[in-house]
């Protein structure tokens, strides 16, 4: 969808690639890494706000193996 709410919300944490998608730039959009502290607020806030729901918070990373 690529609407700019979490580039705007969490610029700490998001970006837009060359194709103009979304991704997480913590960890080159993997979901294996924690998201720092100080950041986790602006994350929280984004998810909900996202309008298409594609922002999933979760406490644990996703299987490294199913991302390569």
């Amino acid at each position: 969808m690529a609407c700019g709410t979490c580039e705007s919300i969490a610029p700490d944490i998001s970006a837009y690639d060359e194709e103009g998608i979304s991704y997480v730039i913590l960890d080159d959009n993997k979901g294996i890494e924690a998201v720092p502290e100080e950041f986790v607020g602006d994350l929280e806030d984004a998810e909900e706000v996202c309008p298409s729901e594609s922002i999933k918070v979760g406490i644990c990373p996703f299987n490294e193996s199913a991302v390569s």
